[in-house]
């Protein structure tokens, strides 16, 4: 459907002017711009941030353009033609310009978002493709305010601030009338959102909502906001191509913000430890990590989806992970000083701590994810179903976390007792996990059908979560949450040992009754042709003779009748020389008849 839309507000390439287009002494073109761009910018790679492919998909639009228009600069040389007012004789040569300023737009930003940022080469040349952006929006408003109507006329105005407002903001200088491009463009685009149809309203909003960061962002630079600058990250999530550029100077405004906050940061405490920090970027690092520590355990964290509670988790590890870089770094480079590793294996030791806490706090939010979605069948959106198989490999998960961070806080001579409480309290976590661990064990047991396994383990469950209430409530600073799940799973475990039992003699008065009927159903040869082997070809090995319960063929004995074999018998001798022996004659000892006198005359 976009496609379409994108076709006829284009008026098709290959579509030539008529005679009373010709006729027409000043025309005046349609460009629905707002639209026409965002389909393109979804359909060729700005749903995933690709502007390499968005500047290919207007370099070849343009090429189709010059040649539909036959308005190309020659082929042996190149003699550049301007567009003018008088040269705009039909609506594609509007798309010309608005697609030039997009390849050059699209071409800066392909620049700046690189992996690693763009360096000063890139930068210099990021500034310039923009400028030219800033050149054709600023043609494209000129050829609309003479050729089209007044809604083309507007939007073409909105584009062209908004391009100049992107140059400014990029260059971090006129603060003041890049507010005013802003302002300018929204100012636009919320009046035209009152009117036409449903989606046109939908398309301006969103753009009014992509262009609020940006108006903030310049008012807090000029100093008339109140906006704290770490308040700023909240602003920028938000998604959407005009919200590039905002992201990115936001980050390096993150960054000089830390950087001076970290001056006065000389200290990271952890359990009644202080260890010095001397290195700036350890502290910039620690300090970001610290932000986002707040975002997941402030007052607003109920209200985070779980999807940007796992966003901001990562960002927390690799904060944390470049921290112990640098920290690890500065131990190669230390001197002979014992005093000045003993600090930087400390906080290094401390840092690790930390990012074992949070990797084990991230596991249980995907715990919570998994067996929200436990229970559940596949609805409209096809959510994939979570077996308790998967939740057993993350309580695994989950234990070795454990492990490793009770490892790390029992290892060093003189410990605080802070350290010890965290040791007792990663001990108390791994009986609580391997209770679940079991639970969940047992019911993969049990929908895989075996009886018996499922309610040994439901038992031990039930065993594990009794000993981990009992320690738990012995406690003196008990989680009161803790004790009630664990309270719950002590009951689960209860009443699916009872029920598994049931079923378990349930089947076992059923066995003879199935095993009668299965044997029942045995053939002596059947139709079925996809039983892989004869019960007769099995002997050897200890399989049921009425087939697994999940398995629906009935079981065959033997091919009946049963196949031809070859049967020895005695050789079969021909003698082939005998025809071609010549004999010796015998008539030398043949006996001769003895003849008269008269018989010789009649004989």
């Amino acid at each position: 459907m976009a496609k379409q839309k994108e076709t006829s507000a284009m008026e098709i390439d290959d579509q030539t002017s008529t005679p009373s287009d010709q006729i027409t002494t000043n025309p005046k073109f349609s460009v629905n711009v707002l639209q026409l761009l965002k389909s393109a910018q979804m359909q060729h790679g700005l749903r995933f941030g690709d502007y390499a492919r968005y500047r290919r998909y207007c370099t070849a639009r343009l090429r189709r353009l010059y040649k539909s228009l036959k308005f190309t600069h020659g082929r042996v040389k190149y003699t550049k033609r301007a567009i003018s007012v008088a040269t705009v004789t039909e609506v594609r040569f509007l798309h010309l310009v608005l697609y030039t300023a997009e390849r050059a737009w699209s071409h800066a930003m392909e620049k700046k978002t690189l992996p690693d940022g763009p360096n000063a080469r890139q930068r210099s040349y990021l500034i310039g493709r923009l400028r030219k952006a800033v050149k054709w929006a600023s043609l494209f408003q000129e050829l609309c305010s003479f050729k089209g109507d007044s809604r083309t006329s507007l939007e073409a105005e909105a584009y062209a601030a908004y391009m100049k407002g992107s140059l400014l903001f990029e260059q971090d200088q006129n603060w003041d009338v890049a507010l005013k491009c802003f302002k300018s463009a929204r100012a636009v685009y919320e009046e035209l959102g009152k009117y036409g149809d449903l989606e046109n309203q939908v398309l301006c909003r969103e753009r009014v909502e992509e262009l609020e960061p940006s108006i903030r962002y310049c008012l807090h630079k000029i100093g008339e906001s109140n906006l704290q600058t770490s308040e700023l990250v909240s602003i920028g999530e938000m998604e959407g191509p005009a919200l590039d550029l905002f992201k990115a100077k936001l980050e390096a405004a993150m960054a000089e913000a830390r950087s001076q906050q970290a001056a006065s940061m000389t200290e990271f405490h952890w359990l009644g430890n202080r260890f010095p920090i001397s290195n700036a970027k350890t502290r910039v690092s620690i300090l970001k990590a610290q932000e986002l520590e707040k975002d997941i355990h402030g007052s607003a964290a109920d209200s985070l989806p779980a999807e940007k509670k796992l966003v901001l988790y990562d960002k927390i590890f690799a904060a944390y992970h470049e921290a112990r870089s640098c920290i690890r770094n500065d131990l190669v480079t230390a001197a002979n000083s014992e005093n000045v590793k003993d600090e930087l294996s400390g906080l290094d030791k401390a840092i690790g701590a930390i990012l074992g806490q949070r990797t084990i706090e991230r596991n249980q939010l995907l715990v919570k994810i998994a067996k929200s979605k436990l229970n559940k069948v596949r609805d409209d959106k096809n959510e994939k179903v979570t077996k308790p198989e998967e939740l057993v490999r993350l309580y695994d998960l989950l234990l070795q976390n454990t492990a490793d961070l009770f490892d790390l806080v029992s290892s060093g001579r003189d410990r605080k007792m802070e350290e010890v409480a965290l040791a007792e309290e990663c001990e108390l976590r791994s009986m609580v996990f391997r209770a679940e661990r079991c639970f969940y064990l047992a019911k993969s047991y049990s929908s895989a059908g075996k009886r018996t396994e499922a309610y040994a383990l439901y038992c031990q469950a039930r065993s594990l979560a009794d000993a981990a209430l009992k320690k738990l409530q012995s406690a003196n600073d008990a989680d009161q949450v803790m004790i009630k799940e664990l309270k719950t799973l002590y009951n689960e475990s209860r009443s699916n040992s009872c029920i598994e039992h049931a079923k378990g003699i349930m089947e076992e008065e059923k066995a003879p009754e199935n095993l009668s009927k299965k044997i029942s159903n045995i053939s002596l040869n059947g139709t079925d042709k996809k039983v892989e082997k004869l019960l007769m070809e099995k002997m050897d090995t200890y399989e049921s003779a009425v087939g697994e319960a999940n398995v629906k063929v009935a079981p065959r004995i033997e091919n009946f009748p049963p196949a031809f074999q070859p049967v020895p018998r005695n050789p079969i001798v021909l003698d082939l020389a005998y025809n071609l022996i010549e004999f010796p004659s015998l008539d030398a000892r043949m006996k001769k008849d003895k003849k008269g006198f008269i018989s010789r005359f009649w004989g």
